[in-house]
């Protein structure tokens, strides 16, 4: 079995699929693995690291043409041509946000597989992408609504007087935001936060910070994966009117609800930003689909009357590093769990047609499209143009 780890190609992306003591794990296993010369340099990971570690360095066309497993980031990279039948390509790969990417793998004959599909079950906790990833986005959300406050977040009492906690408020508590909520506490900030799904009420309260409590009907509000549910337009009206009173009472705001393979839910209006005090800052973890923030621009630094909205679209990026070695070790631990234990051996990725892990994230094989989602999205999009 050869894998072949690339660099990315994304604009932007620093991160990398898999980092040295990895590249030695499957070396142990039998598996053969090839990096792209500098693959790992913008995660701080240097092509010495990776040929002491058993690696061989190659071209991206030598890497490409040579591999059976490509495990990348992003795994829909420019260069699809560069892919070829047969091959098995490993990675965040939008499957719910851009389809039409995943008909083209399949157009190229590649089995892949998304990294963002995991389903959210005891036994994939360790290959779960998505919540390492949202780890990272969160602390980095937080690191950078405090570089733009012009205030501190700890109260301190000093020989000129005593300087008042800055107050944030993280709306959205998912992996993303109970990592907001814990950095800024320890900051020093009085944090409070808010989601639609009860249940995180407790975890929460958990990590120091202040539940708020709004008159929503949010019985529907969870899917079977734990994930926050889309919910109709009078319901975010109604959310939007409750929100106002803490949002403008905050220094700080973190969003971070996303629904999968949907666009982000409006929830912080302009109406709300005006409201704020103005050197207020508004960190917009979302932004990548479009944003909680009405004003949010993915990747610009947006001022408006005295308030900074920040839209990072991939933060994890920004701290590649540590987001390269989770995201190592869940992909990984991914591909051991596909091959088995006998499947080091085989040139080909024979898949467990009853195993949940591996039929929730495949998405094309044999040239074809076949996780039921992404070809019912196909066939609604056909039949709109």
């Amino acid at each position: 079995m050869r894998v072949g780890v690339p660099k990315e190609s994304w604009p932007g992306e620093t991160r990398v699929a898999l980092i040295p003591s990895a590249v030695a794990t499957l070396k142990k296993t039998g598996i053969d693995v090839a990096v792209e010369q500098h693959a790992g340099e913008a995660a701080g990971f240097t092509d010495d690291a990776y040929e002491k570690a058993g690696a061989r360095l190659l071209t991206r066309a030598d890497l490409f043409s040579s591999s059976d497993i490509i495990l990348q980031v992003r795994s829909v990279p420019p260069e699809l041509a560069l892919l070829r039948e047969g091959q098995t390509v490993i990675g965040f790969a939008d499957p719910l946000g851009s389809p039409d990417m995943i008909s083209a793998l399949a157009q190229r004959g590649v089995t892949a597989l998304s990294m963002e599909l995991m389903p959210r079950i005891t036994r994939a906790q360790s290959m779960d992408a998505l919540s390492s990833m949202a780890t990272i986005a969160g602390y980095r959300g937080v690191l950078m609504a405090a570089d733009a406050l012009p205030r501190m977040f700890p109260m301190l009492m000093t020989a000129a007087g005593t300087l008042a906690a800055a107050r944030v408020f993280v709306v959205g508590a998912g992996v993303a935001g109970l990592q907001a909520i814990a950095t800024s506490r320890r900051l020093g900030a009085k944090v409070e936060a808010y989601d639609v799904r009860p249940a995180v009420k407790e975890q929460v309260q958990s990590l120091g910070a202040r539940f708020v409590e709004m008159a929503l009907e949010t019985g529907d509000a969870e899917d079977k994966g734990g994930y926050a549910k889309a919910q109709d337009e009078s319901f975010y009206r109604r959310q939007r009117e409750m929100m106002l009173r803490v949002v403008s009472g905050s220094d700080v705001v973190i969003t971070t609800a996303l629904i999968p393979g949907k666009k982000a839910p409006t929830l912080i209006t302009q109406e709300m930003v005006e409201g704020m005090a103005p050197g207020s800052v508004i960190v917009d973890l979302a932004a990548e689909r479009g944003g909680n923030c009405a004003l949010t621009k993915p990747d610009e630094r947006v001022v408006h009357k005295g308030v900074t909205i920040l839209g990072p679209s991939n933060p994890a990026a920004g701290i590649p590093y540590h987001a390269s070695q989770m995201y190592s070790k869940n992909v990984t631990t991914f591909l051991a769990h596909l091959l088995g234990k006998d499947g080091a051996s085989r040139s080909s990725l024979e898949l467990d047609p009853s195993d949940e892990i591996a039929q929730e994230t495949l998405l094309t094989r044999g040239g074809e499209v076949v996780h039921p989602r992404v070809k019912e999205m196909l066939i609604v999009g056909t039949q709109n143009r």
